[in-house]
């Protein structure tokens, strides 16, 4: 093995106690940026301190511009991104990598002249980069993935109603309030607080008309939010228990003639 596919099985993959290791180091350096930018914001504690966390961002930025020219180094030994070249260009428009490039980003920006005083919270993405090292956070990420198409059809029905909604909340209260309905995009703060149940009380009906809306509305917002909730439920349940019986050896099932499906040994 060479020492491009010992890198690779390093970063990428085996559970070996220094894959491990190296996986718990990087998700905690994460962690440690995410805390230093929010004690930033501290006034009591970023300026005694401003020099060591100049020094601490410093440090990641190196090391996790390290770990992004070490990870397109080693790219061509992943089957996706075969080829010296292509298989490189090709990993550079790969999520993660795109999310790894964002990290850094902040840090070497104004060297090119590029002002980010105001782009600081970009740093937040550096949280993201977890999602490579936690396998539970990799499980989500699967099960968005593979349930991507129910929660877009989900997602066009809530812009429906939230189109409907302020639209005839539009025809119904704009006479009566026009300050706060004057159109149905300043209507759809309504109707946006209303699906979601928060109701903040800063606009509400007052026609006959627009509290019956209003009431409808409300209860239908109930169940529209909770089917991305239902689905992305059942779907990391489903994938949980595909991964349980992955990992069990085929020996601790047995087939179930009535079911049609593989038992755990024992049961009946």
């Amino acid at each position: 093995m060479n020492l491009r596919a010992r890198a690779y099985a390093l970063f990428e993959g085996l559970e070996s106690p220094a894959s491990k290791f190296l996986n718990y180091a990087i998700m905690a350096l994460i962690v440690l940026n995410i805390t230093a930018l929010i004690l930033e914001t501290v006034e009591g504690i970023h300026s005694p301190f401003a020099d060591w966390f100049r020094l601490f961002d410093l440090l990641s930025v190196a090391l996790f511009s390290l770990e992004y020219l070490t990870r397109i180094w080693f790219a061509p030994e992943n089957p996706k991104y075969r080829g010296a070249v292509r298989g490189r260009l090709k990993y550079l428009h790969s999520p993660m990598a795109l999310v790894d490039l964002i990290a850094i980003l902040p840090f070497y920006l104004p060297f090119v002249g590029v002002d980010m005083r105001h782009l600081r919270a970009v740093r937040l993405f550096r949280i993201f980069k977890i999602l490579r090292y936690s396998k539970t956070l990799k499980l989500f990420q699967k099960v968005f993935i593979k349930k991507r198409e129910e929660l877009f059809v989900t997602f066009l029905v809530l812009m429906f109603m939230l189109l409907f909604s302020a639209s005839m909340m539009y025809f119904a209260e704009h006479e009566a309030q026009p300050d706060h309905f004057s159109s149905i995009p300043a209507s759809m703060w309504w109707a946006i607080v209303t699906l979601t149940t928060v109701g903040y009380g800063d606009v509400f009906p007052i026609t006959l008309l627009g509290k019956m809306f209003a009431a409808s509305i409300a209860v239908v917002g109930i169940g529209l939010f909770a089917l991305p909730t239902g689905i992305l439920g059942s779907a990391f349940v489903e994938e949980v228990e595909s991964q349980k019986q992955s990992d069990t050896p085929p020996e601790a099932f047995t087939y179930c003639p009535h079911c049609g499906k593989n038992l755990p040994s024992g049961n009946k």
